[in-house]
């Protein structure tokens, strides 16, 4: 009753927001904090809510858009309810957007909540201060902020126990990169995940022209997780960057990336795809790059597709950056959902 109650608020006053904030400016007071006005009707006018297709069940699928490789492949499938007796339930999967990365020039600065500041002095940061360490013409570096944003859930949408593995039922802030001393730092980055020094040579980077052209066509090669596609190499998995990567888009796509590899290499980030996953997700070490989409929310919405990891910005980013509050950029993370529900 009290989802239902605050699922009617929260559609009202969604409808409410949207005239106001068509007859208000959209500029950002402050040049270096932006306001991405993520809780406006931009909520519904600034998201692919066609990427939410194709949605399958028991292998018949509905609508158009493409299924990652490895979804599932089974149309029936039995799971254990808390009693540990097996249930019979048909096999269900679409594209849910399941986290929000925000990536942002100032530490504590999040645009997805209004310029808001988590702290108000650099004194207790641990990481960086966020000032540039090497000449601008060469590296850049931004943190990220990591959201639960479990959009079809909050507005009601959609919702099933075991189609939703990590739990996660409204917006939470679940990981900044202030915090992380290795987001910063390609030495320590390197003692968290040492097979860094595996993927450090011609041979594993050249095989990354591969996986760009896989990404071009939508389907990325999940066997080569250090490869990023057209955006870089996925190692070290910190914030620091060559600028000469690209386009904006394609350096804070690739950090974006980073972030959600680093989580998934930390067994913070699950598996929610394939024959594995249809009872609830698993700790995956390695990004399954095929999982994931990505669409950009902030500064330029894409609200007619999305597009995968690695996938050049030729396709994608041209026109979504700006100088000034245009260079802190928000994607929206879309994740393969495959799960069970009981008939």
């Amino acid at each position: 009753m009290k989802r239902c109650v605050f699922s009617w608020v929260f559609g009202a006053l969604l409808t409410l927001a949207s005239p106001l904030y068509a007859g208000t400016s959209t500029t950002a007071t402050d040049p270096l904090c932006a306001d991405a006005q993520l809780w406006s009707g931009k909520l519904i006018t600034d998201i692919c809510w066609s990427c939410l297709f194709p949605i399958r069940a028991a292998g018949a699928s509905l609508g158009g858009g493409n299924v990652p490789s490895i979804a599932t492949d089974q149309k029936f499938c039995f799971c254990t309810d808390p009693m540990g007796i097996p249930e019979l339930g048909m096999t269900m999967g679409l594209w849910n957007p399941a986290r929000l990365i925000e990536i942002v020039r100032n530490p504590w600065c999040s645009p997805a909540l209004g310029e808001h500041k988590f702290s108000a002095s650099n004194v207790r940061l641990i990481a960086t201060t966020g000032k540039a360490d090497f000449d601008a013409s060469e590296m850049s570096f931004f943190n990220y902020h990591y959201f639960a944003f479990p959009l079809t859930i909050m507005l009601d949408l959609f919702w099933d126990g075991r189609c939703n593995s990590d739990g996660y039922r409204d917006f939470d802030l679940l990981y900044v990169s202030e915090l992380d001393p290795t987001w910063n730092n390609d030495l320590l980055a390197f003692f968290t995940s040492p097979e860094t020094a595996l993927f450090a040579n011609p041979v594993a980077i050249s095989a990354c022209v591969a996986d760009a052209a896989a990404a071009a066509t939508g389907n990325p090669l999940d066997a080569l997780f250090w490869c990023a596609g057209a955006w870089g190499h996925m190692y070290p998995l910190s914030g620091i960057s060559p600028t000469s990567y690209g386009t904006d888009p394609r350096i804070t796509s690739l950090l974006a990336t980073r972030a959600t590899a680093a989580l998934h290499r930390r067994g913070l980030a699950w598996k929610t795809s394939g024959n594995e996953s249809l009872c609830g997700g698993s700790i995956y070490p390695f990004i399954p790059k095929s999982q994931y989409r990505l669409s950009m929310f902030y500064p330029v919405a894409e609200t007619e597709s999305n597009h995968v990891i690695g996938e050049t910005t030729f396709k994608w980013g041209a026109g979504h950056t700006f100088p000034g509050p245009g260079e802190d950029h928000l994607y929206l993370l879309w994740r393969w959902q495959d799960c069970c529900v009981g008939l």
